[in-house]
């Protein structure tokens, strides 16, 4: 969707690179042009993976490993960025952890663990560059992976709800915050994207086979990760400059198809309706 080398020049920094959409999106930005870092916990998984997407791009990213539950180690990641390749123009908060459960049966731990990831690991990437960008004076770019769920809430899901919630307002309040330091920020709210790690926390065992997932989205489908790294791309490169404080929806009108009180109609079929205007036919409005 973009011209060759559109992220030329850039460094953008993928947390949760290693595996899944980061994974994806990673490949996409090299193929693109851009220098890439990834980081995550898992040093021999980010290795892999850098040495396989040399193999498929031709390029390979850079990897540091990270727990960015520590603001230490946040801190650390981006001093061995900067020595290393001398600038960040870009951070894509993608690392995240979730698992479905009745709320009443998760530990304080547990529900914890997803707070710490998600939002607070956000945060402390968040604020480690943005405190770089402001002190520096140069431009940067925000963006964070959250999901529908976000501003609707979902059961079975709450604490991952609770910390994306806090990430969309974090992306929409540093929009208009730190605008006047040439700093964007904008989100991404992916819809139904299985991958493999993913797909086996959130439909674990037996469950994956009872439930047709293509069944709650209008366009009948899942998504394509290659979809959301073209997305991710556009939101990164100098074409969407104008482009600030944004959530932008890629999830096949599955939200939608949820929220709308009738949206189960969709399901009638002609017969169904022509038995419908029989009967409300004639009547007065």
């Amino acid at each position: 969707m973009l011209k060759e080398n559109a992220l030329k020049g850039k460094l953008v920094l993928v947390t949760g690179g290693g595996s899944g959409l980061g994974r994806c999106m990673t490949e996409h930005f090299l193929s693109l042009g851009a220098e890439v870092v990834i980081s995550s916990r898992d040093r021999e998984k980010l290795e892999n993976t850098a040495a396989d997407l040399e193999e498929v791009v031709g390029r390979r990213p850079g990897v540091v490993s990270c727990d960015i539950r520590s603001w230490e180690e946040v801190e650390n990641m981006r001093k061995e960025i900067m020595k290393r390749y001398g600038k960040i123009d870009a951070l894509v908060n993608n690392a995240a952890g979730n698992f479905v459960s009745p709320t009443e049966r998760l530990s304080a731990n547990a529900f914890d663990t997803i707070l710490d990831i998600v939002l607070k690991g956000t945060k402390n990437c968040t604020l480690s560059l943005g405190k770089y960008w402001i002190d520096e004076r140069v431009p940067g770019t925000l963006l964070n992976i959250v999901t529908t769920y976000a501003w609707t809430g979902s059961a079975y899901v709450v604490p991952s709800a609770c910390a994306k919630a806090g990430v969309l307002a974090m992306t929409r309040s540093l929009a208009v915050e730190w605008a006047k330091y040439s700093i964007r920020s904008n989100a991404i709210a992916p819809g139904l994207f299985p991958t493999k790690g993913a797909q086996e926390r959130l439909l674990p065992g037996d469950l994956k086979g009872k439930f047709d997932l293509t069944q709650k989205v209008p366009v009948g489908r899942v998504g394509n990760p290659q979809e959301l790294a073209c997305l991710a791309a556009y939101l990164l490169s100098d074409y969407s400059a104008f482009i600030n404080g944004e959530v932008v929806t890629i999830d096949g009108g599955e939200w939608l198809g949820g929220a709308g009180q009738f949206n189960f109609l969709r399901d009638l079929s002609p017969e169904n309706w022509e038995d419908i205007e029989k009967t409300v036919k004639g009547r007065k409005l």
